[in-house]
């Protein structure tokens, strides 16, 4: 009996300390946890997104800018609280704005109108500030039509510098992931400088606190931060840019204009070119089809993902690598009598007769094929792989543009791994003239070129400033002691291309400075051996003609630009695009980025002086 009474004693105890416990967790322990529940209840925060900011050239120029407007939302349930009420809104708006499509309207508020979702749902993202203005006060009316602020990305040089600046268009979900401005704005940089700076251009969003009832009507302002906006500008100039344009209307390829001293871009172009403005609220699938199936590739940038062999404009870099190997000296001649039989395959020189007796200097100037086949030979693929890989070939050269290609510079090694056979010597000499699986971009090419024209590699840009803050970028060294000491022959050699007779580029220069460059023909397809003869650019189909390289420095006597120039199926380098690089410095004088000391034509400074050119320009340095 006793046992039993101390047993219900137990429980009893335990029943009661259990309660006790339990009232003293709820009504204190708890109690820090419920009064934050509650206080979520009367405090509700706002975020108020910046808008984004704008990009400019060098002399001020819009190139990207938000355009002001509103927002068109109807408040969440009207299709439940009674059948009409959602039908008599979008009556309202379309009676307003008779452009807008209500079954579009009507299905997109349908397909957001959950029960869990208690905010208003956006309709229209963007109503010019010009057409709401005159109704928005007419429209205010309406409780449950809600009209925000709102904005719209707009390009005003929407084809000009379409590969540069790039667009905004509706994030996705991994946009949305790796950003939490982009989760409030649903608006993200795609391609070109706006992907490239998003976190910059995106700014900071403000935030406000409110104290508000149960009905979610606010009572007080308990905090607010302003957003912020961050502005940048582009080191490119429009005036070069649409020249740029002009030279180029009807022909496809790719151009870049850089300062070789420091990598700041003044122009660079892909063409053809596509309208950006057309994706801020998304291509039709009959525009993005017509793109994607144009065989020029407009929606491309060719500047930093098109590869091409380069064919003879990579022979300087050869030449180089050949005189750091201490097996050719710059003297040493080879013969070339038009081919060189290789096995059982003869390789030939594009001049049918030969070059006759050959020394680097001339190879460079008239562009000999044979002499680059026995120096490459001599030296051998992987002494000269290595070289062109410090150069900057087959790897990024660092331009601010987002998706940059890295080429191929084909070797023994490589072709193992890609394919799992040997290396043969007929692919060292289609390699060292710049063909077979060598591809570069338009950007490795130029790059380069201000290599040799200044001694070190800068980092091609576009970014000049965010706001008012300057940004630098490093140039660094990629040529050793020996290479830097003939680097001034490599120079005088680009020099005689342009400059004397039986250059490659000397009956198509005629630029107001001097100028310093190499051409560059490099094959779309393969053209049979017995055809090869009499077989010439202007013979083949059009798809099937030669890319047209010709990249360049100047002023030689202070190099301080390069313009190279790719043209597609264009043929001789020379031919195709010596004009254009010429015109492009002859701007560059005209507009004053190149001083007019450095003019070797009297008659080009008379015609400067009577159209009165710009004497100053932005600094680039």
């Amino acid at each position: 009996m006793k046992t039993r009474i101390k047993i219900i004693l137990v429980l009893f105890g335990l029943f009661w300390i259990i309660l006790i416990s339990r009232l003293y967790y709820l009504s204190i322990k708890s109690n820090r946890y419920y009064e934050e529940l509650a206080l979520q209840n009367v405090i509700k925060t706002e975020y108020l997104l910046p808008n984004r900011g704008e990009i400019r050239d060098i002399n001020n120029t819009l190139l990207a800018v938000s355009k002001l407007g509103f927002s068109i939302s109807l408040k969440a349930h009207l299709s439940r609280k009674k059948k009409v009420a959602l039908n008599e809104n979008l009556k309202i708006i379309k009676s307003y704005f008779p452009k807008l499509n209500i079954e579009k309207l009507k299905s997109k508020y349908l397909k957001n109108d959950s029960p869990y979702n208690h905010k208003p749902i956006k309709l229209v993202s963007f109503i010019p500030y010009d057409e709401m203005i005159l109704h928005i006060v007419k429209l205010a009316k309406y409780e449950d039509i809600v009209i925000k602020p709102s904005s719209k990305r707009f390009y005003p040089n929407a084809t000009t510098v379409s590969h540069i600046v790039g667009y905004v268009s509706k994030a996705n979900e991994r946009d949305i992931k790796e950003d939490e401005v982009v989760k409030m704005t649903s608006v993200a940089g795609k391609i070109g400088i706006e992907k490239q700076y998003n976190k910059i251009l995106e700014g900071e969003p403000g935030k406000r606190i409110l104290k508000v009832t149960a009905s979610n009507k606010p009572i007080e302002a308990l905090f607010e931060s302003r957003p912020k906006s961050k502005n940048i500008t582009l080191t490119i100039d429009m005036r070069v840019q649409k020249y740029i344009e002009s030279l180029f209307k009807g022909k496809s390829g790719a151009v870049i204009v850089m300062n070789a001293k420091n990598g700041a871009i003044l122009a660079a172009g892909s063409y053809p070119t596509y309208n950006i403005n057309h994706f801020v609220e998304g291509i039709s699938h009959k525009e993005w089809n017509e793109m994607i199936n144009n065989l020029d590739h407009p929606f491309t940038n060719k500047f930093t993902r098109g590869l091409y062999p380069p064919g003879s404009a990579t022979k300087p870099a050869v030449a180089l690598s050949f005189l750091n190997s201490r097996l050719i000296d710059k003297n040493e001649e080879f013969l070339c009598t038009g081919e060189m039989e290789v096995g059982k395959r003869k390789f030939r020189c594009w001049k049918q007769k030969g070059h006759g007796l050959t020394d680097m200097k001339k190879a460079i100037k008239e562009s000999c094929d044979v002499y680059f086949y026995k120096g490459g030979l001599r030296v051998g693929i992987d002494k000269i792989a290595t070289d062109l890989k410090r150069y900057g070939f087959e790897k990024k050269t660092g331009i601010d543009l987002p998706g940059e290609f890295i080429g191929t510079v084909p070797n023994r090694n490589w072709k193992v791994e890609k394919f799992g056979q040997s290396w043969y010597k007929g692919e060292t000499l289609n390699t060292v003239i710049g063909q077979g699986n060598f591809l570069v971009t338009p950007i490795q090419i130029a790059l380069f070129t201000a290599s040799v024209a200044t001694g070190k590699e800068p980092v091609p840009h576009f970014l000049k400033k965010v706001d008012e803050k300057t940004i630098k970028f490093e140039t660094k060294e990629i040529f050793n002691d020996f290479e830097k000491k003939e680097l001034p022959y490599i120079r005088e050699s680009m020099f005689e291309v342009c400059n004397r007779p039986f250059g490659t580029a000397y009956k198509y220069n005629i630029s107001a400075v001097t100028m310093a460059g190499k051409t560059g023909t490099s094959q779309v397809i393969g053209i049979p051996q017995q055809e090869k003869e009499r077989m010439s650019e202007n013979e083949l189909k059009f798809y099937q003609k030669s890319h047209a390289w010709f990249t360049t420095f100047a002023p030689y006597e202070d190099p301080k630009y390069v313009v190279t120039v790719l043209i597609e199926h264009g043929g001789h380098g020379g031919a195709a695009a010596g004009e254009i690089v010429s015109k492009i410095y002859n701007k560059l004088v005209k507009i004053g980025y190149i001083d007019k000391k450095f003019v070797k034509n009297e008659w080009f400074l008379d015609s400067l002086d009577k159209n009165k050119t710009l004497k100053t320009v932005p600094t680039l340095d």
